[in-house]
């Protein structure tokens, strides 16, 4: 664990293993970078150098208040690739995370080696969305997370992974509680403002995976394939009985998604 200076803000991260090959880990929303504990092992084991920051507002970084736009985060992201002298990657985000990176997408093409866009989609906010988001941010400000903790879990996780895995609910728990309501609030409201990456997912020319879930309460069937199809030659991942967090729901089917995907970039290279 460490933390460094840029852009004027102070941002927590791990940094494990080294070499050529960079996966950037993008937590969601309301998390931290420890929701991705059970990837960084098997990915380093696969020799890749693995990167897992908290995004601006969350776990060990800075908060801001107000708004934070969806092109600031990206800007946290390069800035800190700069920083580790890391000029292309394969990038992971989950939910609002996987938004995060399909801004980076957008802002910074080239840079980009890898998708996997895990329990989200790309469709730009409706009128109700924005309202939406804007009320909920009005609401973190003046409840605090634990309110939104306890109504949220049973749609951040399925109902059978509530029971049977007690250690995962009470970690996504703990995750919700120790964040920012300032920080959580002012992504909240740079979310309702985000614009549609359709255009941006059908100019790549990387390998993808798409994860989702089938218990998923946010993202849809329709949502996954359409993103499937809109990345050329991207790979669905349909996790029968995972919620809105398959990566610690079903750990190790996700993980063999993620390793397909990073051998495909592997072999792109030789």
């Amino acid at each position: 664990m460490s933390t460094i200076s840029l852009r004027g803000i102070t941002l927590g991260l791990d940094d494990h293993g080294g070499g050529a090959n960079a996966l950037l880990l993008v937590h969601g929303h309301p998390f931290d970078r420890s929701m991705w504990l059970p990837q960084v092992e098997p990915a380093k084991r696969a020799g890749w150098r693995v990167i897992a920051p908290d995004l601006r507002g969350y776990g060990e970084t800075t908060v801001v208040e107000g708004r934070t736009p969806f092109a600031e985060f990206a800007a946290d992201l390069a800035a800190l690739l700069d920083h580790l002298e890391v000029q292309q990657v394969v990038l992971a985000g989950l939910s609002m995370g996987g938004q995060v990176v399909m801004e980076f997408a957008r802002l910074y093409p080239s840079r980009v080696r890898g998708l996997v866009l895990a329990a989200t989609f790309p469709q730009a906010e409706t009128e109700d969305g924005r309202r939406n988001r804007n009320a909920a941010a009005d609401r973190l400000l003046r409840e605090g997370m634990d309110p939104y903790a306890e109504e949220v879990l049973p749609r951040m996780l399925a109902s059978r992974s509530i029971e049977t895995l007690p250690t995962v609910a009470h970690h996504v728990m703990r995750m919700m509680r120790a964040t920012d309501p300032e920080g959580a609030a002012a992504a909240l409201r740079g979310r309702a403002e985000r614009p549609s990456y359709d255009a941006t997912l059908a100019a790549l020319r990387v390998p993808a995976l798409v994860v989702v879930g089938s218990e998923d309460a946010f993202t849809t069937r329709h949502d996954a394939e359409r993103m499937r199809d809109l990345i050329t030659g991207s790979e669905l991942l349909w996790m029968e009985g995972s919620g809105h967090m398959p990566n610690l729901e079903q750990p190790d089917v996700f993980n063999a998604g993620l390793l397909r995907l990073l051998e495909r970039v592997g072999r792109l290279e030789q």
